[in-house]
């Protein structure tokens, strides 16, 4: 099952995902949402799906998924997750802020910590949350170092992007080295119907043997909530919702090792994976390649998404 498993929109009462509140309990407390996390969990193990994303600053998704792992003894998963932000919301769904970004080598630290804390040796993959270009990351020497230094563990060092340069991020950290190996050997990128301007640098990255995690592949609902014409007629065509002609799209890129996904219940799981049922067509995936906007378009309008 090359689809994964994200928590960001289950570890947190509050996310910009559109399309998420309906699937929610009434009340997001905390035992509400370990809840609804598990069942999720649950739903994507018997589905075959057996890599699970998380991060530090998904509120306490890394602790839900450390209790469900704690009681379902499954053995057979692969974990990721991310540092770099830090989660402030306090649990609020009206917070002011509700992640701080920090990549230093003492932030590095002080996560890498926490994460071990809660998840122990079940993380395979420890990523960098969201490097661009003006991250102090590419100049900071000690912070490459321990970060190269968790390969000793056994632990896969990566980076995911975001922002219109991400093709840009992408080709610069996988210049990175510390005593002549790289640093990086995995990363996480957006790509999806509107945003594929990463592609090329995926496909570039995953030739050289580095592993390659596709994100927000429904665009944080708005393929889905309002879909576009076309993409509506060929999920009407495939008989099934516009959710899983977005997903297919991006399994029909050779070079996505892991094409995740992150739904806020089981019903919008089943949906989802739907896209294993659906081989698109030449004609369809060009039609759906119109869709593309402009990166500082896109990302504008993923700016301006409200957490709620």
């Amino acid at each position: 099952m090359r689809i994964g498993l994200g928590l960001a929109a289950l570890g947190r009462p509050a996310y910009i995902n559109l399309g998420r509140v309906e699937e929610l309990p009434a009340d997001r407390d905390v035992a509400a949402m370990r809840r609804a996390t598990h069942a999720v969990l649950d739903a994507a193990y018997r589905a075959g799906i057996r890599w699970i994303d998380v991060a530090r600053s998904y509120g306490r998704a890394e602790e839900f998924l450390a209790t469900w792992l704690a009681e379902r003894g499954h053995q057979d998963l692969m974990i990721s997750s991310k540092w770099g932000y830090t989660y402030v919301g306090g649990w609020r769904l009206d917070a002011t802020m509700h992640e701080v970004k920090e990549h230093s080598a003492g932030g590095f630290s002080r996560q890498w910590s926490e994460s071990r804390q809660l998840l122990g040796s079940a993380i395979d993959l420890y990523q960098v949350h969201s490097l661009t270009l003006d991250s102090p990351l590419f100049t900071d020497e000690p912070l490459l170092r321990a970060l190269a230094a968790l390969t000793d563990d056994g632990v896969r060092v990566g980076f995911s992007t975001s922002g219109p340069h991400q093709a840009a991020v992408i080709r610069r950290a996988f210049e990175l080295e510390v005593a002549g190996k790289p640093v990086f050997t995995s990363v996480q990128s957006t790509w999806n119907l509107l945003e594929p301007s990463a592609g090329r640098a995926l496909a570039e990255a995953r030739a050289a043997g580095n592993l390659v995690l596709v994100k927000e592949t429904l665009a944080n609902g708005r393929l889905v909530v309002n879909p576009p014409p076309i993409l509506a007629r060929i999920a009407a065509r495939h008989g099934v919702g516009p959710d899983a002609v977005a997903i297919a799209a991006v399994l029909a890129r050779p070079w996505a090792d892991r094409v995740l996904t992150g739904p806020a219940s089981p019903a919008q799981l089943a949906g989802n994976l739907a896209a294993t049922r659906v081989n698109l067509l030449e004609g369809e995936l060009r039609a759906l390649a119109t869709l593309a906007e402009q990166p500082g378009e896109y990302w504008g309008r993923r700016s301006s998404l409200h957490w709620r």
